[in-house]
């Protein structure tokens, strides 16, 4: 699974900071072994790396985790589009299925990686804010911010994700219901920078 993944890149990044390496050697060498064992596409690592060269202050920081939205490529695809250019500002996970797959909920300040289908990197986003709502308590604002768009967002956005958790329950026999538990994430797209205040 992509957690057990990203658990093996951690630790080799730890163990490579043990070793007295050059900074170039390090990367050169997470990168190569990232993308032997993990198939972590390098766009990963350059796109921290240049984060991380703009903000000093996180350069000790582990690697985040990279993901795409959704499960297919057309979704994902439009969706990392919507992330990089800030339209897309939440997402939404069904708390059971965190639970069902011993997963760690969101948390706020975590950040993320968010690639295309293909694994590319897109954006970094960081948490802002992480509450559970059940599914028919989901506010139009909320919608909106996950799809992206303010076109019947609240509709689109409970006929998506009706489809896209049941597929998930079914492998354990369960049924969506109206009152399951969403963790509902909001983010801000942090990178790239939007070339507003430079000087």
């Amino acid at each position: 699974m992509k957690f057990i993944s990203i658990i093996l890149l951690v630790i080799f990044l730890f163990s490579c900071k043990q070793d007295k390496k050059s900074e170039a050697e390090i990367q050169t060498e997470t990168a190569a072994q990232a993308e032997s064992e993990n198939k972590t596409d390098k766009s990963v690592y350059e796109m921290w790396n240049n984060y991380v060269e703009a903000n000093p202050n996180f350069k000790d920081e582990k690697i985040p985790e990279a993901d795409f939205f959704h499960n297919n490529r057309e979704d994902a695809m439009r969706l990392a589009e919507l992330t990089l250019n800030g339209k897309k500002k939440a997402f939404s996970g069904l708390l059971s299925l965190y639970k069902q797959y011993s997963v760690d909920v969101p948390k706020v300040g975590t950040k993320q990686i968010v690639t295309d289908f293909d694994g590319k990197a897109k954006a970094i986003i960081e948490n802002i804010s992480v509450d559970t709502i059940p599914f028919n308590k989901i506010s139009e604002d909320y919608a909106e911010l996950d799809m992206g768009t303010n076109i019947e967002s609240l509709k689109k956005w409970k006929k998506a994700h009706w489809d896209f958790f049941e597929s998930f329950l079914k492998e354990n026999g369960s049924k969506p219901t109206d009152d399951m538990l969403i963790v509902c994430v909001r983010f801000e797209t942090i990178w790239p920078q939007k070339n507003t205040n430079n000087h």
